[in-house]
């Protein structure tokens, strides 16, 4: 501790040391993880010496509940294609670390898990692919950086759409302000080139199930594009119709029977239906399904037939 310090309460030097900490919340973090070297507890209102040494130990951390669980769609010995259910994270973050589909993959299958070789949001549910061996990993990182594996998404978005297909290209790129993880639509000659193609499938009483085919990679492309175009996803709490309000309110109250009323659905109506790629060891053209999710198909509230989704892989 530096000398000019000398005298402070731990509080007030906690404060200072964590930028934009209140004082509120350094006393909350004296109380719940200041201690002397010799173990002993501390109190926020001691006063701190020159030379002395704070420590302060975080306490076990609890991650939210997730599902923990997924399904194998298709394995081989190179390739293993998965059904991630939403709320699962793909990788571990600050929030997440056991409750991930990296973690669950490990334990199913020891330190040889199979490798996942693209990303999906945590909400959104649907088909992942995995490399079983480096060379697999490899290849099909590459051919997802390319842009040579065709996907196809569903979603249910608020309003009936009035084109049958379509095309957007509309530039995209990190907001400026705000939070940090929002994309935005930027005026042409500006941000990243960003295209989707789209496909009606259904329609009823004030939404549409759409299949989707992103031709870039842009992080949260098809919920900006969709929102961009006044169709948001429903249940999408970043670009839905009020904006980040929605994603502010749950991250303060959690998800309650109100905001639900407001998004329309726990979670954004995306699903990852479709990847068609080249198999990593054979050199064939594959073609995977993941059927579109129960919560998704309730949601929907009408029969879907095979005959609803015939035509997808011509989005």
């Amino acid at each position: 501790m530096a000398p000019e310090h000398a005298g402070q309460r731990l509080d007030r030097f906690i404060q200072h040391r964590i930028p934009r900490l209140s004082r509120t919340r350094a006393q909350e973090v004296v109380k719940a993880c200041a201690y002397r070297p010799d173990g002993s507890r501390r109190r926020a209102s001691e006063r701190v010496r020159a030379g002395e040494t704070v420590l302060l130990v975080r306490p076990p951390f609890e991650e939210p509940n997730v599902p923990l669980y997924f399904d194998v769609l298709y394995e081989d010995d190179a390739i293993l294609a998965l059904d991630k259910p939403a709320g699962l994270p793909v990788h571990p973050s600050a929030t997440y670390h056991k409750n991930t589909l990296t973690y669950l993959l490990r334990q199913k299958y020891g330190s040889d898990a199979p490798q996942i070789a693209h990303r999906l949001d945590r909400e959104t549910s649907g088909l992942i692919l995995c490399g079983k061996t480096r060379e697999a990993e490899r290849a099909l990182k590459i051919d997802f950086e390319n842009r040579n594996v065709s996907k196809r998404y569903l979603a249910i978005v608020r309003g009936e759409m009035p084109k049958d297909e379509g095309r957007i290209e509309l530039p995209m790129d990190r907001a400026k302000e705000g939070l940090h993880i929002l994309m935005v639509v930027t005026p042409q000659g500006e941000g990243y080139p960003s295209v989707t193609r789209y496909r009606v499938l259904a329609r009823r009483r004030g939404a549409t199930l759409v299949a989707l085919a992103p031709e870039s990679g842009r992080q949260h492309q098809l919920r900006v594009h969709l929102s961009a175009i006044g169709h948001p996803i429903i249940g999408d709490k970043l670009y839905g119709p009020e904006g980040v309000q929605t994603f502010l309110d749950y991250i303060e109250t959690g998800m309650t029977d109100a905001l639900r009323d407001r998004l329309g659905h726990d979670r954004q109506a995306l699903h990852a239906y479709e990847l068609h790629f080249t198999h990593p060891t054979t050199g064939e053209p594959t073609t995977l399904r993941a059927p579109l999710e129960d919560d998704l198909v309730a949601l929907w509230g009408e029969p879907l037939d095979e005959a609803t989704f015939a035509s997808v892989g011509a989005c």
